[in-house]
């Protein structure tokens, strides 16, 4: 059975409403993230790649696959290819004028993606707003449950901060709440590694991006792995994973001793001595 791969799934929920700019976003963040197996011209030579472009009637495009599987398919022989993240292939082709073909023929998410997309893409991931951890430089004064946000940001910030359990031990969203009566939401990191602080805002920004929701306000704050605020924080926060919970362990098998089976005796006749 042919798997299907969570950038099969974005592609499907974006073919399926071609008006949803939610969808179309969600599918192309999908696409940054995910490691693409980049067909080559050529065996790389130390960090240099050479792709193979392929000049279709929609213009030129180098072809990349989400599994080598289906690199593997779409090639007669073995090919040399590179495996990278999509934002890295995004950045190398940006304003060469050069599209991206996905998945091309082997797949359910085949789709050309034209070089003005790719350029598009490149440039949002470059986008990264100040974040500040201070409301206008104001410290928030207390917290609250952070109430109705975007299902579409959480759901991105989620899938986005996921997996990141060695830079933090905790995340989570609240509502901060400020001197001067206004409130905003504040995603705080607790116990951030030294140095990851923009790594995660870079993260959040890109999050924020690609959910299309509306999300003014929404500050990216560090706070120590104790003390009174983190505690304050924690109590109403809405948690975001950062690491996935551990597999159930197997159940224990029955080892008990079981009585030894009673033989059939049908048909046994004791001889005589």
């Amino acid at each position: 059975m042919t798997e299907t791969t969570p950038l099969d799934l974005a592609h499907a929920a974006m073919e399926a409403a071609p008006e949803d700019d939610a969808a179309r976003l969600r599918f192309y963040h999908r696409l940054a993230d995910t490691e693409l197996f980049l067909l080559l011209s050529e065996e790389p030579e130390g960090e240099a790649i050479a792709p193979q472009v392929f000049d279709l009637e929609e213009g030129s495009f180098v072809a990349a696959f989400d599994r080598e599987e289906r690199l593997a398919t779409f090639c007669d022989a073995p090919t040399p290819y590179a495996a990278l993240p999509g934002r890295v292939i995004a950045a190398q082709l940006a304003g060469q004028g050069v599209g991206l073909a996905l998945n091309l023929a082997v797949a359910p998410s085949a789709h050309l993606l034209p070089a003005l997309a790719i350029d598009w893409l490149a440039e949002t991931l470059g986008y990264g707003p100040d974040h500040s951890p201070e409301h206008g430089g104001v410290r928030p004064t207390g917290f609250a449950a952070p109430g109705d946000l975007a299902p579409a940001l959480v759901a991105e910030l989620a899938a986005k901060l996921l997996g990141l359990g060695a830079l933090a031990q905790r995340a989570g969203l609240a509502r901060a709440l400020y001197p001067d009566g206004r409130e905003g939401t504040l995603l705080a990191f607790i116990g951030a590694r030294p140095g990851a602080e923009a790594g995660f805002a870079k993260a959040v920004a890109e999050a924020v991006t690609f959910s299309g929701a509306e999300a003014e306000g929404l500050d990216v704050t560090f706070l120590p792995d104790a003390g009174a605020v983190t505690e304050a924080f924690l109590a109403v926060a809405q948690d975001l994973p950062l690491a996935a919970p551990p597999a159930p362990e197997p159940e224990a098998e029955d080892v008990r001793p079981t009585e030894p089976p009673i033989p059939n005796l049908r048909g046994y006749r004791q001889r005589d001595g």
